[in-house]
């Protein structure tokens, strides 16, 4: 009965491992192809202006500083007495305010400073790490942000920025269907960009 046991076990083993492996390698690198459009999106200036390393947001294309000396604050929202809420409120105004009218969104803020989810000029697969962090990301695991980029209303306000700003360039459609797919396949993070070594020497 022990000699017929194993191969069983054996074979129950092997179902086990074919089942874990449900991704494809060329599903695995159309993952990652589908990465460079979620990257493409995190870094354009209406997501990145408030995913920054330092405390003070930034403004425009040019990604310049914010007048007014704004600053994250201790838990994202502004300084006090400084809020976000000042200026920004919970939709952007009329087109009768002019081109430059402050923006708005619900719960406009930045990041708090414990999870500053700051990626301007961040390699892809250091990005790719980074959304995938709980630590980092709020406590989301990957559905809960699929969920967020899908309909969090802040962010869904990177492709409606109203005055004169660029809206995100990647259609948001596109964009959610991208993070799924990469979602979907496991999250897999883009190889690390090593240096080449000089030619010459």
């Amino acid at each position: 009965m022990r000699i017929a046991a194993i191969p069983l076990m054996a074979l129950a083993v092997l179902t086990l491992a074919a089942c874990g492996q449900r991704v494809s390698p060329e599903q695995q690198a159309e993952a990652v192809r589908a990465f460079a459009t979620v990257e493409k999106v995190f870094q354009h200036p209406r997501c990145s202006n408030c995913h920054i390393p330092g405390d003070q947001p930034l403004q425009f294309d040019s990604q310049t500083p914010h007048m007014m000396n704004v600053v994250r604050g201790p838990e994202g929202k502004g300084a006090p007495g400084l809020p976000c809420s000042t200026c920004h409120g919970e939709a952007n105004l009329p087109a009768s305010y002019g081109p430059h009218a402050p923006p708005g969104a619900p719960h406009w803020a930045l990041p708090p400073p414990d999870q500053k989810m700051a990626w301007i000029g961040v390699p892809a697969s250091e990005l790719c790490a980074m959304i995938k962090d709980k630590k980092q990301n709020g406590d989301r695991d990957l559905e809960a942000m699929l969920q967020h980029v899908a309909e969090d209303k802040l962010v869904l306000w990177g492709w409606q920025p109203g005055g004169n700003r660029a809206p995100v360039s990647v259609p948001h459609d596109e964009f959610v269907a991208a993070f799924k797919a990469w979602s979907d396949a496991g999250a897999p993070c883009p190889e690390r960009e090593v240096a080449k070594a000089g030619a010459s020497r």
